[in-house]
């Protein structure tokens, strides 16, 4: 299936989610998050704020602040992506780059090479594969800061068992799904 197509699919299921669907699921996700090797040796945790359908992680990143954990949120400037820190949700835009939430201010820029990264996407498969939304910026800020561990969290309509990835695109090291 290209990209295209898997984008119109997912997108489809995302949008067939009742709030409290989405709520549920992502309570799932988060307590199996939590329980990872991953998590707990996290000194920092770079999150993505949750857009439309996705799973939820405003309650992942005030359990990571509750556990002492440093938490930085992504912010596009230009054409590149940032984490910046955050502390709380109040200095958030809620109409940032491409109409996602992110910090008013560009900076404190986020300085942890080894944070755990939380990957947004559309589909994953076994193996850490993702397809992303199409911009590249996770790619591009990873292709820079190689360190990272990196895991996603997905809803079970959204493993495929193979997916085609290009070169440049950057696997995760876990798939979480519930």
């Amino acid at each position: 299936m290209d990209k295209k197509a898997l984008r119109r699919e997912i997108g489809a299921k995302k949008r067939a989610l009742t709030p409290e669907e989405i709520e549920a699921h992502s309570a799932v996700l988060a307590e199996k998050l939590f329980a990872t090797e991953q998590y707990r040796n996290a000194k920092s945790l770079y999150a993505y704020l949750s857009f439309n359908q996705e799973v939820r992680t405003n309650p992942i990143i005030e359990r990571a602040w509750a556990d002492g954990k440093r938490v930085a949120v992504p912010k596009v400037i230009g054409n590149e992506m940032v984490f910046i820190w955050i502390d709380n949700f109040d200095n958030l835009a809620p109409q940032g780059a491409f109409n996602i939430t992110e910090p008013i201010e560009d900076g404190p820029v986020a300085d942890d090479a080894t944070a755990l990264v939380l990957m947004p996407g559309l589909a994953f498969d076994p193996e850490g594969h993702r397809v992303g939304y199409g911009g590249g910026f996770y790619d591009r800020y990873l292709a820079m800061q190689p360190n990272h561990p990196l895991v996603a969290l997905c809803y079970d309509f959204q493993l495929y068992d193979h997916l085609e990835v290009e070169d440049y695109d950057v696997p995760v090291d876990l798939v979480i799904t519930d």
